[in-house]
């Protein structure tokens, strides 16, 4: 049976991000994030022996206006701040080996605690900082 340690992070009406926790397992693949989303989030599982049929995936145009990111945290700790869209710091998450995040939507900010090396994911292509971020004002 899947158990998938799943948090949603939400404000003001806002999908900010999608966690699974290191402690989560699964016997099945399971996807958490809705079906309308820019990026699928979830977790891979098969038994040993399962053999996926080669393929491919079909060339489409889809439109995306978003940008998300996800990492896998390998080693260390590292802390995500978000903030609404004021400013303010309305919650923060520490993650640590094994633990995934999908950041959708919103203000954030990253803060590293333990020397820390993630595996990283975004939609590309990638533009430069100066055209694919807007940094904001913190209010503290």
């Amino acid at each position: 049976m899947n158990s998938i340690n799943f948090e949603v992070i939400e404000h003001q009406e806002t999908r900010y991000a999608e966690i699974i926790w290191a402690d989560s397992s699964a016997k099945i693949t399971k996807f958490c994030s809705p079906t309308a989303s820019s990026m699928q989030f979830g977790l891979l599982a098969h038994e040993k022996g399962f053999v996926e049929p080669a393929h491919y995936h079909k060339p489409l145009d889809r439109k995306i206006s978003d940008l998300q990111q996800m990492f896998v945290v390998q080693k260390g700790k590292v802390a995500v701040e978000f903030f609404d869209r004021e400013g303010r710091l309305f919650k923060e998450v520490v993650l640590g080996p094994g633990d995934a995040i999908l950041l959708c939507d919103g203000a954030h900010s990253i803060k590293v605690i333990e020397d820390m090396q993630c595996v990283s994911v975004k939609q590309g292509p990638f533009l430069g900082d100066k055209n694919d971020k807007i940094n904001i004002e913190v209010i503290r």
